[in-house]
């Protein structure tokens, strides 16, 4: 969640989270539940030795439970995101590069842009800058406030739009 809102896939989540949690209480601790990582995706101690005594390695996290392909996945996953942040000598290439495509390509002033114009057009192609440098380039919500000259809230609604039309 973002500042205290969420898309509509994150409220259905948390309904179906809630729903889920509500429905096991009365199950009461489960021994088959408690902790996680490596130990428990392979069904105990036994099993990690065996693994270690025949040479084989597997992929664990103790953040994930499952086995070693899924985890093997989900850090793949991971690492693309992380892949795409940038070191902070580029982001300021980066951030005027795309203000001044976006503004270019949309027909809108920078000046207008970044004085926090607020005509139709000027949101938009504000809305479409935010997203880019925060969903595509993890850049800080608060950064691209002051960047497009407005506050972090208009940037995480600007931002959250986005993520609605999808």
């Amino acid at each position: 969640m973002y500042f205290g809102s969420s898309t509509p896939r994150e409220k259905e989540a948390i309904r179906t989270h809630r729903r889920f949690m509500e429905e096991g209480k009365d199950q009461g601790r489960r021994p088959e539940l408690v902790g996680g990582g490596l130990i428990r995706s392979l069904g105990g101690w036994s099993e990690v030795l065996s693994f270690r005594r025949h040479g084989e390695r597997v992929e664990y996290d103790g953040r994930i439970l499952g086995g070693g392909d899924f985890v093997s996945g989900i850090l793949r996953e991971a690492d693309q995101k992380v892949r795409r942040y940038l070191p902070v000598r580029e982001k300021g290439a980066l951030k005027d590069r795309i203000i001044k495509e976006m503004c270019k390509k949309e027909g809108v002033g920078e000046g207008e842009l970044r004085m926090g114009g607020q005509a139709r057009r000027v949101s938009r192609v504000r809305s479409k800058i935010a997203w880019s440098l925060s969903r595509e380039y993890g850049i800080s919500l608060a950064e691209i406030a002051r960047d497009l000259g407005v506050c972090t809230s208009a940037i995480a609604k600007a931002v959250r739009r986005m993520e609605e039309r999808d």
